[in-house]
């Protein structure tokens, strides 16, 4: 089976995820900029989920370069993370157009040592500052020393779906060592291309623009800056699409291998 993973960033992207069929949540904040670290308390109601939860730790829009100060505000975030006792984190940094070897052998060492003092593994998974490495297949090989379990990826295009050969390559270079989390742009209308590439895991937002009339009072929140008017929001919807797709590719898989 195809594995979901559905990026959310409030309380009720939690809920539509998890209605909608998600197999694992990607926990974040301001989902606009890429997602950030989410605050403490939606931290807290993440950890009541019935599915697993990675969260994203990321203190700050822009780059992935980090100073010492952001290294150590990257180690609180996976404490929090593991405090809460969610099942993984999801990290990265790099340095001079590669991954930040130093870096983040520091922070997945820090994410072993959290998860051995609370009786658990902590999954780990390296987010898309591998898509701006100069070299992904190269960086791949970085990943899979330093103990990544995942890396998500766009195959270092903005779009997945743009970028089938990288994707192809990095899965098959792989070879079971990693897995390839493909994310970015992917949907129920696309993502069979993607999984033809062989991927196994599937990251998307499966999010949607609200059409709602604005109200008087939506309005005034816009006027003072509290709020834009383009608010997106997990679409329940798209999430059972997305995975009604993924599991109608793998009935039709099992279908060919066994007339």
């Amino acid at each position: 089976m195809t594995l979901l993973e559905v990026c959310v960033g409030d309380a009720a992207g939690l809920d539509a995820a998890v209605a909608g069929g998600a197999d694992r949540i990607e926990l974040c904040c301001a989902l606009s900029v890429g997602g950030l670290t989410p605050p403490p308390s939606l931290i807290a109601v993440a950890a009541t989920a019935p599915i697993p939860v990675h969260m994203l730790v990321r203190p700050r829009e822009g780059g992935f370069e980090y100073n010492a100060r952001e290294a150590a505000m990257l180690a609180a975030d996976i404490d929090a993370a593991a405090q809460a006792g969610l099942a993984g984190v999801v990290i990265g940094a790099t340095r001079g157009g590669a991954l930040d070897r130093r870096l983040l052998a520091e922070l997945t060492a820090h994410v072993g040592a959290q998860g051995h003092a609370r009786g658990h593994r902590i999954s780990l998974t390296l987010h898309r500052a591998f898509d701006m490495c100069d070299d992904l297949p190269a960086a791949l090989e970085t990943a899979v020393a330093l103990g990544f379990e995942r890396v998500l990826t766009s195959g270092g295009e903005p779009r997945a779906i743009d970028a089938l050969p990288m994707l192809t390559r990095l899965h098959r270079q792989a070879a079971g060592r990693i897995a390839i989390l493909a994310g970015s742009g992917i949907d129920a209308s696309n993502v069979g291309a993607i999984l033809e590439t062989g991927i196994g895991e599937i990251h998307a937002s499966c999010s949607a623009i609200s059409t709602t009339e604005p109200t008087d009072a939506d309005m005034r929140q816009r006027r003072f800056g509290f709020a834009d008017g383009a608010r997106r929001y997990t679409d329940v919807a798209r999430v059972r699409a997305l995975r009604s797709r993924l599991d109608s590719f793998h009935m039709q898989r099992l279908n060919n291998t066994n007339p």
